[in-house]
């Protein structure tokens, strides 16, 4: 039963993950070609004006050029875009069957779907929403290179820490519910996370690298559409893969013999 709740998780976020790449396509590549074409006006207006350009400043600056179109932006935005968000969930998917194996039966009486969505709620939370208002996403043309390597460790670290949280918060939860009741014991459990992840959003340094005269409104619709991009992956994995672990788990009841 383990290999075929994998299976369908895996089919689940690889169907999430083209849903998530039409709408990342219609609603975030524009932001980004704005953004991009921003960071182009930005580098050509820090060359000096009215000087003559050296034939030695061609040369890099050609090889440059040609080194680029090894990856046309129409093929990043289109098959890379599917690649990497297809891959990404076919790799959450198969752990979202993992976390929902762990978690079925020990919350109670719930349908395989009821329980699926519920995963997919608290786990866009604490994987991917505490950690955007943290550290949001940026467009292409919104942040330091000297610094992609601390701000990418400080959001996957984070992540990490909201989701070790989130964990010991839900077995925390479920020791209480025994005691008070489901409803009490999720909200003391849920308080509980918001508390401690809010200190530790308190002590880490926060980032703000967006360069002065860039337009709101073009950060605000990148943003947006990455949080949208994450709801649609994650509302689709777990109603996709809440469907297909309903049936594989009513196949192994029926298959199951009776006692008696």
């Amino acid at each position: 039963m383990m290999r075929t709740l994998l299976v369908r998780g895996m089919l689940a976020g690889l169907v999430a993950g083209v849903l998530a790449t039409l709408f990342a396509y219609f609603f975030g590549e524009p932001s980004v070609e704005t953004s991009i074409g921003l960071e182009g006006t930005a580098a050509h207006s820090h060359s000096a004006p009215g000087a003559a350009p050296d034939a030695h400043e061609h040369a890099p600056a050609e090889a440059e050029a040609a080194e680029e179109e090894l990856v046309t932006r129409g093929v990043q935005s289109t098959v890379g875009l599917l690649t990497g968000v297809g891959l990404y969930g076919v790799a959450v998917g198969g752990l979202f069957s993992l976390a929902f194996a762990f978690v079925y039966g020990r919350l109670g009486t719930l349908r395989p779907r009821v329980t699926a969505a519920l995963l997919a709620g608290g786990a866009f939370v604490v994987v991917f929403l505490v950690p955007f208002l943290k550290y949001p996403a940026n467009p292409p043309a919104v942040g330091q290179a000297g610094t992609i390597g601390s701000r990418t460790s400080l959001y996957f670290g984070f992540v990490a820490l909201s989701l070790l949280i989130g964990l010991l918060a839900a077995a925390f939860g479920r020791k209480l519910a025994d005691k008070l009741g489901a409803w009490r014991g999720g909200l003391i459990a849920a308080g509980g996370y918001v508390v401690l992840i809010g200190v530790a959003a308190a002590l880490l340094p926060s980032i703000d690298e967006v360069p002065a005269g860039f337009p709101g409104s073009t950060l605000w619709t990148f943003r947006l559409a990455s949080v949208g991009t994450q709801v649609v992956l994650w509302t689709a994995l777990g109603l996709a893969f809440g469907a297909l672990a309903e049936k594989a788990l009513a196949r192994k009841e029926v298959a199951s013999p009776q006692p008696g």
